[in-house]
């Protein structure tokens, strides 16, 4: 395997803006980092979820992407812009509400199943730099931990950033929101052309 390139993958694509990156940034940056975690949280385990799911069908998985791909691409699209749209229209309330009205597990949960860049990402990494080198489930499930491990990384450090500069993004709401909305719009629309 060659090591530098599956960590200059994984890395750089762990890092660069996508609709994880993105809501977990616009989350803490309203809410801060601890009424953001749930939504972190649920990032998390439906990453580790769709990793577990392409190191165990990524033989099959390449072969049918071509099929599934259109589906879950329009559906992702979809989903994202729907989260670009409730990032624009939230507003800025009370520590009490923002208690209720955070990004919950269950959305960070749902994002990853219908984010297609994780899911190339997934399936790129592990049929790429694992599968051919590797074939033993403890092996197999190292990399997947690791390559959830380097994901999740790159989303709180987004959701760091959004938290470290909480009351900039607070002044600048509005402005703030309508750019991780378009930011948003941009990664579906990025799926699609």
């Amino acid at each position: 395997m060659n090591l530098t390139a599956f960590l200059t993958f994984t890395l750089l694509t762990a890092f660069t803006p996508g609709p994880n990156n993105i809501l977990a940034m616009s989350n803490t940056s309203k809410f801060g980092l601890k009424k953001s975690i749930k939504l972190i949280q649920g990032i998390f385990a439906g990453f580790l979820s769709v990793m577990v799911l392409c190191s165990f069908f990524s033989v099959i998985l390449v072969n049918i992407i071509p099929m599934i791909k259109p589906v879950m691409t329009y559906i992702g699209v979809g989903y994202i812009l729907w989260l670009a749209w409730h990032v624009v229209k939230s507003k800025s309330r009370s520590n009490d509400e923002n208690i209720e009205n955070a990004d919950s597990f269950i959305t960070g949960f749902i994002l990853q199943f219908v984010n297609v860049k994780i899911i190339l990402y997934g399936i790129t990494a592990i049929s790429t730099f694992i599968i051919p080198f590797y074939s033993s489930f403890i092996s197999i499930g190292a990399f997947t931990l690791l390559i959830t491990v380097f994901g999740c990384s790159g989303v709180f450090a987004w959701a760091v950033f959004g938290a470290v500069f909480q009351r900039f993004f607070e002044r600048y709401r509005v402005a703030v929101n309508i750019i991780m909305a378009l930011l948003l719009v941009y990664s579906a629309f990025t799926l699609i052309i």
